[in-house]
């Protein structure tokens, strides 16, 4: 064996990467020297790109496939190295392996409330998270601008950016979305999609994209939770009246059921208690009074007086521009100053339309009311 074969054969000719963590996004291919024989072989498995760094230099970005690493499909590498075709000595370089394959089920969350105004509610903190995936697009900008000369970056090392980048844009998109907090539920899917596009576009700077984000639930403070159950169960009580004689049977059963309370003052009081909160409210829902009597006895609860008309107010058109709102009192003035004829337009809130007075029932009268005629004189006058 000459020794030119000795030396050529210590070179490394098989260049390749298997990965079995899932979690590493970028892999520095490791040999001595970084000497890279002419002529070796580079396979790039699907999901991967392999870039070449020449003496500090990016030089070429190799997609999925089998390569042999020769001048004819190295062009930029042929200039960097002022190769001629006969050239066959070997190269230093550094080639690092990106994973261009998703990144799934990451964990994202508010660490810090979210201020927003709730329609609903008015200054309102609400907490979220769920997942997103990731993917490097841009396999040279992603290693100029995170990675460096990093031999081996995972995941972890761009996880906390990504979160506050996603954070940041979460915050501000909900906070102006002026969706109310109880429908945001209903709106997690076109939320997430504007989220995701507002995060890939910080994203792209750095080569990555976002192809998945979810929102997995939204949360809003303890306090707020309390007071909103509190509400429902409200609205599901029904008939308050019932709700509190079942309260009060389910109280004489608990006193029952203690020791010594079978008997005694205690459980005559609560039964006298419990009889006369019953009378009492079956006495309201049969007409009487507040304790039980009938209308013939005691003097029964006055019912309230009825609530006062709403008195109408009027707005007036005239000659293209609006003016009021008047009363009917004033309308009725106008009226006489002929200031308010038959044919003159008016509105009031509710009504379907601009309408001539005299078609509005309220102030047709106003036309039709004539004094009585005048008294015959006196005889002999």
């Amino acid at each position: 064996m000459g020794i030119f074969d000795f030396l050529s054969g210590q070179f490394i000719d098989v260049i390749h990467w298997t990965d079995d963590t899932r979690d590493t996004l970028v892999w520095r291919f490791e040999r001595e020297g970084h000497e890279i024989k002419y002529g070796a072989k580079l396979t790039v498995r699907e999901g991967q790109a392999a870039v070449f760094v020449h003496e500090g230099q990016l030089a070429d970005v190799f997609t999925p496939g089998l390569y042999m690493l020769e001048t004819n499909n190295m062009p930029v590498m042929t200039t960097l190295q002022h190769w001629d075709h006969g050239f066959r000595s070997p190269f230093k370089s550094d080639i690092y392996f990106v994973s261009t394959a998703r990144f799934t089920d990451l964990k994202w969350g508010t660490k810090n409330p979210i201020m927003l105004r709730d329609p609903e509610f008015g200054p309102t903190r609400i907490r979220a998270f769920g997942t997103y995936t990731i993917k490097v697009t841009d396999p040279a900008l992603f290693l100029r601008e995170i990675v460096g000369t990093d031999g081996e970056f995972t995941m972890d090392e761009i996880r906390f950016q990504i979160r506050n980048i996603i954070v940041q844009e979460a915050s501000r998109v909900m906070a102006s979305s002026g969706i109310p907090v109880l429908d945001m539920a209903a709106n997690t899917g076109d939320m997430g999609r504007l989220i995701a596009a507002e995060v890939s576009k910080v994203l792209a700077e750095y080569g990555l994209i976002m192809p998945e984000f979810y929102i997995e639930n939204i949360s809003l403070p303890p306090a707020v939770e309390a007071a909103l159950d509190k509400r429902t169960s409200m609205g599901l009580a029904g008939d308050l009246g019932k709700l509190t004689q079942y309260s009060a049977a389910e109280a004489m059963t608990h006193a029952a059921q203690q020791p010594g309370g079978g008997s005694g003052m205690g459980a005559g009081l609560g039964m006298g208690m419990g009889m006369a909160m019953a009378n009492r409210l079956s006495g309201q829902t049969a007409g009487q009074g507040p304790w039980g009597a009938s209308q013939g006895g005691s003097p029964a609860q006055a019912a309230p007086p009825p609530p006062p008309p709403v008195e109408h107010v009027w707005h007036v058109a005239e000659n293209g521009e609006t003016d009021g709102p008047f009363s009917r009192a004033d309308m009725g003035r106008m009226a006489k100053q002929g200031r308010l004829t038959r044919e003159t337009l008016v509105w009031t809130p509710g009504q379907d339309g601009w309408l001539p007075a005299e078609d509005v029932r309220e102030l047709a009268q106003l036309f039709t009311v004539l004094p009585p005629p005048p008294p015959p004189p006196p005889p002999g006058a």
